[in-house]
């Protein structure tokens, strides 16, 4: 079998590997388990030893069975992977719609701060963005975003001490 060349091989086994995928009524991913057949093929070819037995029931068989692992991998895939309905997703409630309330109760305490601090405290606590991306949505530099933090925490905090 060492002699013989697996793209001959392939072509010979070919109807013998679609009749298999009809059989085992494959309609899905199809090209998957073609694929599946062919690297159970060459394994076959590798693993065959002539003195127990002929190839093509030997190759039948061990590409039927790569075959049925595969179906059986992906069956106990599918169980346990949950698609939620399109229902599901029209009723997640929009984390995005409380934020304008959120938004004039973070800003009631920013009055002292200017427009950049005000920029720095909405982004960091409402929008949960670091400071890197906030210099990259702002165009500037990653030390202007820390200088109006610095500058707007220590107005906080001088607020807060009163």
């Amino acid at each position: 079998m060492e002699n013989f060349d697996f793209d001959q091989l392939a072509l010979q086994y070919q109807p013998m590997i679609h009749k298999l995928i009809r059989s085992l009524n494959i309609y899905k991913n199809q090209k998957e388990f073609y694929q599946t057949a062919l690297i159970a093929l060459w394994e076959a070819q590798r693993c065959f030893d002539p003195r127990k037995g002929d190839f093509p029931s030997y190759a039948y068989m061990y590409i039927r069975g790569k075959m049925l692992s595969e179906m059986t991998f992906e069956n106990k895939n599918k169980e346990r992977s949950v698609y939620p309905e399109e229902e599901y997703w029209g009723a997640i409630e929009d984390q995005k719609a409380s934020l304008p309330l959120e938004a004039d109760q973070l800003l009631s305490y920013c009055d002292q701060l200017t427009v950049k601090e005000k920029k720095w405290v909405l982004a960091y606590f409402l929008e949960g963005l670091s400071t890197e991306e906030l210099a990259a949505r702002e165009n500037v530099t990653i030390s202007a975003v820390k200088h109006w933090r610095v500058s707007a925490l220590k107005k906080l905090r001088g607020q807060t001490k009163l």
